[in-house]
């Protein structure tokens, strides 16, 4: 406080300040330790008082048990007094009582005409009013004497035909329960009394267990348990109204299942929608009897569901229950009705069949149509045959191209399938398409078409339209193709192409197959026309002027006016193919030396001829190839290049045109360079060998876009008889 010296004049005032303090806390101080001390004071004085308390208690209580000690034989002079109360008490019971006694056999007269005349109110009033006065007298003879059981069985037999009054009674409300559903829409208070009367005796019910847990009594009959019995009537009821439904068998109609489940999901849907309109008025909220009667329909449809699926239901049938079980009986027709929601919700609602029930119908439906398509593939395959042989043209479709009907038969019938599975799932629909039936079928179609073409060899007068039918069956091979990739888009999503791109890649190789053969059977029918000309090529009289290659043309250009209606993708392909073999067949004609040129006039005349005869090729391919935007002239090149081989004048020049053919067309061999040689008629048997040996050491650059042709040409070998002449 002290810190400068101006501040030692303050030093009294700071005294007095510090003094107030010390006195200020001194005097709270002396204040609480005055009330603890109060506080102290007050509990001993309490303490004090409470202990005077005890003492007067333990007296008192002290004199009570002297008191009770010295009254116990007084008690016992008192029994004769409670034997009279008791005994009192079952007079006044009987006395009041009196009346309904001596007024049963009346009193059942009354019920029972009222309960014959349907006032079940007022008929339960009464047999009430008789119950209660039989469990009075009972209750107090049980009272009285427990073990006495003459006198309760003389008061059970009076009342006897009581017990047949509240059977009599029950049967009656039996029958408006299991009429529920049809009296809430006739007579709704009829409904409404018999719940009263079942509310009545379960509170009767529960008063009369509250009183057995008291004093060990219960009347006979009792509980009765009306409540109880009543669901359970409701459930009979509900399983029974299930069961009735069906009205056929299929040995009376095809369709007894469809009209079976149609009138299940009309009369489920009628009652719920009546259930939760009407009924649910007439009982108790806490009765919830709407839920209530939805798990029993539900319940009542899963036994039904699981005994249709155990029979041996036909594939139809089996499409039909899958199809009502996983979509109609959830969908808007039935308990996704807008009517019933948000009471009934779909999403919460059990299977009606297990899952693996599922899987085996499934299975079952699966080993069914394997074997019906089967059967119908065999069927329409056999059918096409048929058609075959008719001395009619095929068919043609609207653009023109041969057909028959086995692709339109198999693919309905494919879509038919389809659009029935996909009413039931997913994986059935990805199983049908995955369905191995089509690959089969196509072998067969193979192997049909092969006895076809040999069958034709035999005669080939007959059939009188093999090209045509041949024609039809390469055709069927796209349109299956084309078949498939709609089916796909149509009833298959995107994401499951991946798993069935493997199976319909297979199909379609195998339908390739299918056409390239067949292709190949109709060239083989264009060159046993050919065979004759084309023995005439590289002849003495084809030097002299034959027309055979011109008559090549002519008849391959016939044939192809045919082959016009083939397919574009295979029209191609066989063109192509008709290219390459005519030009084959022309250099096979080259290598089979049937002539060899005397002087370089005849080897001149025959390389014109040969390049003159490569631009009839060259002219007609380019003419059947019009529009495929395909090079054809690249085959017709070596034609001319062989040519150009045997015009050449000057033998020393030999080597160089020879190697530069073997450039070009790697796939040469010796032998047929030796052959050419041969026929170009001037080379020695030195300068042949001199030029296939300088020609194996020189190196080869092939061209990457040649196509080897001259592997598939074969050189005849000197035989022995040609040796000996």
């Amino acid at each position: 406080m002290l810190q400068r010296p101006d501040q030692l004049d303050k030093v009294e005032q700071y005294r007095r300040r510090e003094a107030r303090k010390k006195a200020s806390v001194e005097a709270r101080l002396k204040a609480a330790i005055q009330s603890q001390l109060d506080g102290v004071r007050t509990g001993l004085s309490q303490l004090h008082n409470a202990l005077n308390d005890v003492k007067d208690i333990q007296q008192s209580l002290i004199d009570v048990n002297k008191d009770w000690r010295q009254s116990i034989n007084t008690i016992e002079n008192l029994k004769d007094v409670k034997d009279a109360v008791v005994q009192h008490s079952q007079l006044a019971a009987a006395v009041e009582n009196l009346k309904n006694i001596f007024s049963v056999p009346e009193i059942v007269r009354e019920t029972h005409d009222l309960i014959e005349r349907g006032e079940l109110l007022q008929a339960h009033r009464k047999l009430m009013d008789l119950e209660c006065s039989r469990d009075n007298l009972m209750y107090e003879q049980y009272r009285m004497d427990s073990k006495n059981t003459h006198d309760m069985n003389l008061i059970h037999t009076y009342f006897g035909d009581m017990q047949k009054l509240s059977e009599e009674l029950a049967k009656q409300l039996w029958m408006v329960v299991q009429r529920s559903l049809v009296t809430v829409r006739r007579d709704p208070t009829l409904l409404v009394s018999v719940v009263r009367i079942i509310e009545r005796e379960e509170k009767i019910d529960r008063r009369m267990l509250d009183r057995k847990k008291q004093t060990g009594f219960i009347p006979p009959g009792r509980p009765k348990k009306w409540k109880e019995k009543m669901f359970n009537i409701l459930e009979r009821t509900v399983s029974t109204r299930i069961e009735g439904t069906q009205a056929d068998t299929r040995e009376s109609d095809k369709m007894w299942l469809v009209r079976h489940l149609e009138i299940i999901r009309k009369y489920v849907l009628d009652d719920l929608l009546v259930a939760k309109t009407l009924l649910d008025q007439c009982f108790p909220p806490h009765y919830d009897i709407f839920n209530r009667l939805l798990n029993m329909y539900h319940q009542a449809l899963a036994t039904r569901m699981q005994e249709l699926a155990a029979e041996d239901l036909e594939a139809n049938e089996i499409v039909s229950l899958l199809t009502w079980v996983l979509n109609t009986y959830t969908s808007a027709e039935m308990m996704g009705n807008s009517e019933l929601s948000p009471e009934v919700d779909v999403n919460s609602l059990d299977d009606l069949i297990s899952q693996n029930v599922v899987d085996q119908l499934l299975s079952k439906y699966m080993s069914t149509l394997t074997s019906n398509i089967i059967g119908w593939l065999r069927k329409a395959l056999e059918t096409d045959k048929k058609d075959w042989i008719k001395e009619t043209e095929p068919e043609a479709d609207q653009d023109g191209y041969y057909q028959t009907t086995l692709p339109a038969i198999v693919f309905q019938m494919f879509e038919q399938n389809l659009q029935v599975a996909a009413q039931i799932n997913e994986d059935l629909k990805t199983k049908i398409c995955l369905f191995n039936a089509i690959p089969c079928m196509c072998y067969r179609y193979k192997d049909e078409a092969q006895l076809y073409k040999e069958d034709h060899l035999k005669n080939r007068q007959y059939p009188q339209c093999y090209v045509q039918y041949m024609i039809a069956v390469i055709n069927n091979c796209q349109t299956f193709k084309e078949s498939i990739i709609s089916l796909k888009r149509k009833y298959l999503k995107s994401d499951m192409e991946d798993t069935l791109s493997i199976s319909h890649a297979n199909m379609d190789a195998t339908l390739d197959i299918i056409a390239k053969e067949g292709c190949s059977s109709l060239l083989d029918e264009v060159f046993m026309d050919l065979e004759p000309h084309l023995n005439e090529l590289m002849t003495k009289k084809w030097l002299m002027g034959s027309n055979a290659v011109g008559t090549i043309c002519v008849t391959v250009e016939d044939y192809f006016n045919d082959f016009a209606k083939i397919k574009k993708p295979y029209r191609k392909t066989m063109t192509l193919e008709a290219h390459r073999r005519v030009v084959v067949e022309y250099i096979r004609a080259i290598m089979l030396k049937r002539i060899s040129f005397k002087n370089a006039e005849e080897r001149k005349e025959g390389a014109e001829r040969m390049i003159k005869e490569a631009e009839q090729f060259r002219f007609l391919f380019k003419k059947l190839a019009a529009g495929s935007g395909e090079d054809t002239e690249g085959l017709c090149d070596i034609i001319e290049a062989i040519a150009e081989v045997i015009k050449l004048t000057d033998p020393s020049l030999l080597y160089l045109e020879v190697s530069t053919l073997v450039s070009k067309y790697p796939d040469i061999r010796d032998d047929h360079i030796a052959a050419l040689l041969t026929v170009r008629g001037d080379a020695s048997r030195d300068m042949k060998q001199t030029i296939i040996e300088t020609l194996d050491q020189g190196p080869s650059q092939p061209n990457p876009n040649y196509v080897p042709i001259f592997k598939e040409i074969t050189v005849p070998t000197l035989t022995v008889p040609k040796l000996l002449k």
